[in-house]
């Protein structure tokens, strides 16, 4: 593996320019299936239809609260090729006390994976290329309650926005 070159690699940082980080807080999370590959399940009438796989990014989404019990598990939806949700509580995206949000994705995208690896092995689930999550996810602080609000309504409407949402393979 090539060691990171900010000349050549152009990494941009997803995180918020002079927030503090340090404070707790919830924030909405957006994480895709790798080359969004539709695999946790269908929309059919503007509703989401989990699959078995689906089924499962549910369980281990709920069972962050039972990892990190400072973690409260908020409105999400799992989509056929990307999941939606907020957490909260004690939340530190930087490393200073409590736990860093990207340590929960990690662990919320390890245990997926690895059962969802499980499922193709021995459910006959659709097979993934290399990683099933992309790289990174994206994150967005929740300031105030009404923006709490806005993202409560997009999460739940997501499934009847399918046919128009970038992320849906046919909008390519």
């Amino acid at each position: 593996m090539k060691k990171y070159n900010p000349n050549i690699h152009h990494r941009r940082s997803i995180r918020l320019k002079g927030y503090d980080y340090s404070q707790p807080g919830s924030y909405f999370i957006t994480i895709c299936i790798k080359n969004r590959i539709c695999l946790l399940g269908e929309i059919l009438y503007g509703k989401m239809i989990l699959n078995d796989a689906g089924r499962m990014v549910e369980k281990w989404y709920f069972e962050l609260e039972n990892k990190y019990t400072h973690v409260k598990c908020g409105e999400m939806i799992i989509m056929p090729n990307h999941f939606h949700c907020i957490v909260g509580a004690n939340l530190r995206v930087c490393p200073s006390t409590g736990t860093p949000l990207p340590q929960i994705v990690q662990w919320f995208k390890t245990m997926t994976t690895n059962e969802y690896i499980r499922g193709v092995k021995s459910k006959g689930w659709q097979p993934f290329d290399g990683k099933l999550w992309q790289r990174n996810y994206w994150e967005h602080i929740i300031r105030n309650e009404r923006s709490y609000n806005n993202i409560v309504n997009y999460i739940r409407s997501n499934p009847m926005k399918w046919d128009a949402d970038n992320i849906n393979p046919i909008n390519d």
